[in-house]
């Protein structure tokens, strides 16, 4: 895939013209990951990454040396706006989950690219905002004694946020959900296969299907 397909797939940007597209895309540049690279690190240059295809896990380091998942960035998400607004990157990294295609921007030519189109810098002030929210909500997980109650609270919270109350799509891994859980990739599915035994739940790889939102809101804390 050409570089002049990156910024064309890549939501950010779907107000521009195609004039104004070709403008934006002399600025990026296109690279693909393997599963598993790093894609970015504290010590990478200061760029944002818009992933085209695949996926891109971000992490950080806690304090014991292991990784504390933070989201997962899906085909057309960006990441590194922080330089824009905050201080520099410090303890965030950025791994392909899978063979995935980005494309960078550096910091300064995306600061330029900003007071062109405003706009972009407004759905920039969005995103950000919508990830703060993603992290506060993390942390209420973390703080919770029981894994049962955080796998519960977040299957509930990923209901709340789809048309279909009823059908969750888990958007990760069992390993990459342990570690946004905080535990381990064997203690959710023991608890996932739990609740299939109680008969609140079906699953089908990352699908799961909630038999009753309310009897599955009871089950916390029992």
């Amino acid at each position: 895939m050409a570089t002049s397909f990156c910024v064309g797939r890549i939501p950010l940007f779907n107000h521009l013209t195609k004039k104004e597209l070709d403008q934006v895309q002399r600025l990026v540049r296109y690279k693909i990951f393997g599963k598993g690279e790093i894609i970015f690190s504290p010590n990478s240059d200061n760029q944002l990454i818009f992933v085209v295809t695949g996926q891109m896990k971000v992490y950080k380091l806690i304090s014991s040396g292991k990784e504390q998942l933070l989201r997962i960035v899906e085909k057309g998400g960006v990441e590194g706006e922080e330089v824009l607004f905050r201080h520099l990157n410090t303890n965030l990294y950025g791994e392909a989950l899978r063979k995935t295609e980005v494309c960078l921007c550096d910091k300064n030519d995306f600061q330029a690219l900003l007071k062109k189109y405003p706009e972009i810098e407004h759905k920039l002030l969005a995103m950000n905002i919508e990830k703060s929210c993603q992290l506060e909500q993390q942390a209420q997980f973390l703080i919770m004694d029981r894994i049962e109650d955080r796998l519960l609270y977040y299957l509930l919270e990923l209901s709340r946020n789809q048309k279909n109350e009823e059908v969750v799509e888990i958007p990760m891994l069992l390993r990459e959900l342990a570690g946004y859980l905080g535990t381990s990739p064997e203690t959710i599915s023991r608890k996932l296969k739990k609740l299939e035994q109680l008969h609140l739940i079906e699953r089908e790889g990352r699908t799961v299907y909630i038999h009753s939102i309310n009897n599955l809101r009871n089950q916390l804390n029992c």
